[in-house]
């Protein structure tokens, strides 16, 4: 079962991740250069319902994986080991992606044009960022990148 789980989660990132890169890195670019909002909002369009399908799988096998570390989960937040403080960064990061999703939701996109699409260049580099570190953090559950897990 571990290893199924495992592999959802590690599918989830790739999906989220690699959608958000390439957001980062080849549509918004052009976008901007372009002045043009139009070309965001047509891959986000495209890529939206598999993407939030990734970072669903992603919560729920998070959340399992974490209970696998982590048993109690009053020591997600007590930072005593480094797999509490690991468990606690990606909720941070999870929280943080949230946050953003919700303002580009209600004050980003309602008002999208070429003027404001500065900022909404601002945020998804910032959520493209945060999903890199979702990928780190998982990977120094074995790896030993932050916090010295291994």
């Amino acid at each position: 079962m571990y290893s199924t789980i495992l592999l959802l989660h590690i599918l989830g990132a790739t999906i989220w991740t690699g959608g958000h890169l390439f957001l980062a890195i080849s549509v918004l670019p052009s976008a901007l250069r372009a002045r043009d909002p139009g070309r965001v909002l047509a891959f986000e369009s495209t890529y939206e319902r598999i993407g939030m399908s990734a970072l669903v799988v992603q919560v729920v096998t998070g959340i399992w994986l974490a209970l696998r570390w982590q048993p109690d989960m009053a020591d997600w937040f007590a930072l005593a080991t480094p797999q509490s403080r690991l468990v606690l960064f990606k909720f941070t990061l999870l929280l943080l992606t949230v946050l953003t999703a919700v303002d580009v939701r209600l004050r980003i996109i309602p008002k999208l044009s070429p003027q404001t699409l500065p900022s909404l260049a601002v945020r998804i580099v910032f959520v493209t960022l945060l999903s890199v570190l979702f990928v780190v953090a998982g990977a120094s559950f074995r790896g030993g990148l932050l916090f010295g897990v291994v």
